[in-house]
C-alpha cells in the first residue's frame, strides 16, 4: 500500500524532480560541447592502460550526439572497443601483468635473503648511492637463497656443507677451480646437501637465471634407485630425473641422447642419475656434449687414475666437479692425489711431482723408525698439502652425530683359535707356499692362499674342501678333523669367533628385544650363518650380491619394521654396505676384517643413523694372534694416514712400523693381544689397564686411546660380559660420546 504524501511534501517532491532533470540535461549538453574540442586521443580517456583506443568508447544511441559526429568519427568509434577475453565470467589473473609488456624495476632473488633462518650462498656486494647511479638497474646481482622448502630441514653442518661446494663449484673457493670433495663420514647427510645444492643451482644465480641446466650424478649400481628416491623425497615433482639402471645398449644410449641434447632452460630431465659401469660402457654417447655439474657417490672408486672408469669420467666436458667419500684416502697418498686431481686438475702437479713433493716425505715420517729430522720434514709437508688442500675439501666426523643419535659402544674383540683351527693354522704357516709368500713371491697361488688363511680364522668348515684336495698349505690335513665331522651342520666349538658369535646371539636373543646385523666379507661365511640360525630357530634375511637392486629395498624395509620376525639380518660388505639403512637393529657383529678399512667402517655405520632411537652396539671379531690381527693392524696405519691429512689431527700415534706389518704369517700363542703389544700401551701394567682412556677421546680416536680390557671388569655391555667366559682373550672398547641425549 502506497503511502500518501502531506500537500506541503508533495509540492517539495515536484520542485526537486524538475531540478534533478535539469542538472541531467546541463551534463549531457556539457558532454557532447567537451566531445567537439577534446583531442579523441586524450590519454585521460584511455579504456585499457595497454592498448591506445582511438576515440572515448561512450553508447551511440542518442541520436543527438551521433548527428554531432562525422561518419569517420563514429567508425573509429566503433573499432576502439578495448579488446575483451571471450570466455564468460573472465576475471584476469589478478596479478596487474600484461602480456608482451615488461616488468619495470630492479631484479629480485628467487626467495627472500632477509627471511628467519635463510641460508643466502651468495651477496652482492654493496653498492654506493653514486655506484648504482651508474649501474644499469637490469644488470645488478641478486641474492642466491636456497629453497626454504630444504633450509628447514638441514641441520647446522649440512648447511656449512652447502655453502662451501657451491663457492667450490662457483670459483669463490679457489680461482678458476671449480670442484671439490665432500669427505663427510657416514651417516651425516651427504646426499641432501648434494640435492640442496643440484635444486639451487638449477633455479638461481646472481644474474637471475640457472647457474647450470644439466647435472649427472654417477653412483654404485646399488644407489642409483637410492638417488632417485632421495630427489623425490625432496623435491617431490619440482625435478625430474632420468634414472638409468637397467635396459639394453639401445635404449640406454637413446634415452642418453636426449638427455645430452636438452639445451637452455627448458629441459625434461635436468638430472641424470647413471651407475660407474654404465658411465663407462655409454662414455661416447655422453662425452658430445656440456654438462653444467657432475657428482660422483663413493668417490673413492675413482682413487686409480689409470682405469677406465677414470678416465671416461675425466674427459666428460663437465667444468664443475664434486667428489663424495667418508673415506678419501683408503690405502695410500697416490690414491688422495687421483681424487684430488680428478675435482681439480693440477692443483697438485703431476703424479710425480705429487710423489716427490709430498709423500716420499710424509710418509718417511709417519714411520716409527724415521729419524727426528724425517719426522720434523714430513710434518712441513704435510702442513704445506693441507694449506693447498683444505680449500677444496670438508671433512665432518661422526662426532657431529652425538647431538641427534644415542651412545654407540664399539668393541674390537681379540678371540682365541679353536683347537683344530690352532693346529691347520700353524700347519698352514710352515708350509712352502707361506715361505714363498713371506719371501716376496706374489703370485696369484699366493694370493689364494692368504684368502684360504683368513677363511680358516672364521671356521675350519671354509677351507674343508681344501684339506679334502690337499691343496697347497693344506697336504694330508683331513686327519685332524674328527672322524665325524660333516659340514651339512655347523659345529661352533671348532672356531673360537663362532662360539662368541652363537653365545652372543643367544643372550641377545632371550633377554632383550634387539635385532642384530652380522657382516662378512665372504658368501661362504653367511652360508655357515644360515646354517647356525636354522639350527638355533633364528629369523633371518640374507643380502648378498646375487640380490637384485629392487628386491633390497623391500627386504630392507621389511627388516626395519619393529613387528617383522627377522632377528639377523646377514649383510656381504663387499655387496651391500653402501648406502643401507638398517636402523631396525642396534647390534652389529663384523666377523672378519678386510684390507681396506673403507669397506669395514661402511658396513659397520649401517645400524647408527638418522632414526636410530636404542642404544647401539658393535662387536668386531678378531682371531688372537693371526694374520686377521695383522691386516686389522695394517687398518690402522691407513687410518692414521687418513686421520693426519683428511682430519688434520697432529698428534695420532704410529706404534709398528711397516716393516713389521709385512709379518703376516705367523701365529702367536703367548699373547692375549698382539695389537696391544705392538702398542707398547703406557696405561697399562701387566695387561691391567691403571689409567683411563683420555676424557676428550672417544670412539673415532686412535685405539691406543680406547679402554683395553684383559678381563670382563671394565666392560659396560652386560651382554658381552656374559659371553667372556666361551673365547675371549682381550676387549678394546669406547663409547661415541657420554650421555644419551634425546633423538631427533
Amino acid at each position: 500500500m502506497r503511502r500518501s504524501q502531506a500537500p506541503s511534501q508533495r509540492g517539495l517532491d515536484i520542485i526537486k524532480r524538475n531540478r534533478d532533470l535539469e542538472e541531467d540535461e546541463h551534463k549531457r549538453k556539457s558532454q557532447i560541447k567537451r566531445h567537439k574540442t577534446e583531442s579523441p586521443f586524450s590519454p585521460n580517456e584511455h579504456m585499457s592502460p595497454y592498448r591506445q583506443p582511438l576515440t572515448l568508447l561512450k553508447p551511440y544511441n542518442s541520436k543527438e550526439e551521433n548527428l554531432l559526429l562525422t561518419h569517420e568519427e563514429l567508425i573509429k568509434k566503433i573499432l576502439s572497443k578495448p579488446f575483451k577475453v571471450p570466455l564468460p565470467n573472465y576475471q584476469g589473473g589478478g596479478l596487474n601483468r600484461a602480456l608482451g609488456v615488461r616488468r619495470q624495476g630492479a631484479r629480485q632473488p628467487l626467495h627472500d635473503p632477509f627471511e628467519e633462518g635463510a641460508l643466502v650462498l651468495y651477496s652482492p656486494p654493496e653498492l654506493s648511492a653514486h655506484e648504482q647511479m651508474k649501474m644499469d638497474i637490469e644488470k645488478l646481482p641478486v641474492h642466491v637463497v636456497v629453497d626454504p622448502i630444504l633450509t628447514k630441514v638441514l641441520r647446522p653442518h649440512q648447511r656449512e656443507g652447502v655453502k662451501f661446494m657451491y663457492d667450490c663449484v662457483t670459483g669463490q673457493q679457489i680461482e678458476n677451480n671449480y670442484g671439490c670433495i665432500m669427505a663427510d663420514e657416514m651417516g651425516l647427510g651427504k646426499t641432501l646437501q648434494c640435492v640442496t645444492l643440484i635444486w639451487t643451482l638449477l633455479r638461481q644465480s646472481p644474474e637471475c637465471s640457472p647457474t647450470v641446466t644439466k647435472v649427472i650424478i654417477v653412483c654404485p649400481s646399488s644407489l642409483v634407485k637410492n638417488w632417485y628416491n632421495e630427489l623425490d623425497k625432496w623435491l617431490g615433482k619440482r625435478v625430474q630425473a632420468l634414472a638409468i639402471d637397467t635396459g639394453t645398449k639401445n635404449e640406454i644410449d637413446k634415452n642418453l641422447v636426449h638427455f645430452m641434447q636438452q639445451h637452455n632452460r627448458r629441459t625434461q630431465f635436468p638430472v641424470l642419475i647413471i651407475s660407474y659401469e654404465t658411465f663407462r660402457l655409454h662414455a661416447a654417447v655422453l662425452h658430445r656434449g656440456e654438462v653444467g655439474l657432475v657428482i660422483c657417490d663413493e668417490g673413492h672408486r675413482l682413487k686409480n687414475s689409470e682405469n677406465q672408469t677414470y678416465q671416461a669420467l675425466t674427459n666428460l666436458n663437465a667444468k664443475r666437479r664434486i667428489l663424495l667419500s667418508g673415506t678419501p684416502i683408503q690405502n695410500d697418498l697416490l690414491e688422495y692425489f687421483s681424487l684430488l686431481h680428478f675435482v681439480n686438475k693440477g692443483i697438485l702437479g703431476t703424479a710425480q711431482e705429487f710423489k716427490r713433493r709430498f709423500e716420499t716425505p710424509i710418509l718417511r715420517g709417519r714411520d716409527a723408525d724415521a729419524t727426528d729430522e724425517d719426522h720434523k720434514k714430513g710434518e712441513e709437508k704435510l702442513q704445506e698439502l693441507l694449506s693447498i688442500v683444505n680449500k677444496c675439501i670438508i671433512r665432518r666426523t661422526q662426532a657431529l652425530l652425538t647431538k641427534y643419535l644415542p651412545v654407540k659402544i664399539e668393541h674390537v674383540i681379540c678371540c682365541k683359535l679353536g683347537s683344530l683351527q690352532q693346529t691347520l693354522y700353524k700347519k698352514f704357516v710352515s708350509s712352502k707356499i707361506a715361505e714363498n709368500l713371506v719371501s716376496g713371491k706374489d703370485s696369484v697361488s699366493s694370493l689364494s692362499a692368504i684368502t684360504q688363511l683368513k677363511k680358516l680364522c672364521n671356521h675350519p668348515d671354509l677351507v674343508y674342501d681344501k684339506c679334502l684336495e690337499g691343496k697347497d698349505g693344506f697336504e694330508d690335513t683331513l686327519g685332524y678333523f674328527p672322524s665325524n665331522y660333516s659340514t651339512k651342520s655347523v659345529n661352533p666349538e671348532l672356531s673360537g669367533k663362532v662360539v662368541i658369535l652363537d653365545t652372543l646371539l643367544a643372550l641377545i636373543k632371550s633377554t632383550t628385544n634387539d635385532k642384530v646385523i652380522l657382516v662378512s666379507n665372504y658368501t661362504q661365511t653367511l652360508d655357515l650363518f644360515e646354517k647356525l640360525c636354522q639350527q638355533r630357530g633364528y629369523g633371518n634375511v640374507r643380502l648378498d650380491g646375487s640380490m637384485t637392486i629392487k628386491k633390497r629395498a623391500k627386504v630392507v624395509d621389511r627388516f626395519n619394521d619393529p613387528t617383522s620376525p627377522e632377528f639377523i639380518f646377514m649383510l656381504s660388505s663387499k655387496a651391500g654396505g653402501c648406502g643401507l639403512n638398517l636402523i631396525g637393529a642396534n647390534r652389529l657383529v663384523m666377523f672378519d676384517p678386510d684390507w681396506n678399512p673403507a669397506n669395514d667402517e661402511q658396513a659397520m655405520a649401517r645400524c647408527w643413523r638418522d632414526g636410530q632411537k636404542k642404544q647401539c652396539y658393535i662387536y668386531r671379531l678378531i682371531a688372537t694372534g693371526t694374520i686377521e690381527e695383522k691386516i686389522f693392524q695394517r687398518q690402522a696405519h691407513k687410518k692414521a694416514l687418513s686421520s693426519c691429512v683428511v682430519d688434520n689431527e697432529q698428534d695420532v700415534e704410529r706404534h709398528f712400523s711397516l716393516g713389521e706389518l709385512r709379518e703376516l704369517f705367523t701365529l702367536n700363542e703367548n699373547t692375549i693381544s698382539d695389537t696391544h703389544d705392538k702398542f707398547k700401551c703406557r696405561r697399562c701394567v701387566n695387561n691391567i689397564q691403571v689409567k683411563p682412556p683420555p676424557d676428550d677421546s672417544d670412539c673415532t680416536c686412535d685405539l691406543s686411546q680406547w679402554n683395553h680390557s684383559a678381563d670382563k671388569k671394565g666392560l659396560n655391555d652386560i651382554i658381552l660380559k656374559s659371553a667372556w667366559e666361551s673365547s675371549v682373550t682381550f676387549v678394546f672398547h669406547h663409547k661415541s660420546h657420554d650421555e644419551q641425549r634425546k633423538t631427533v
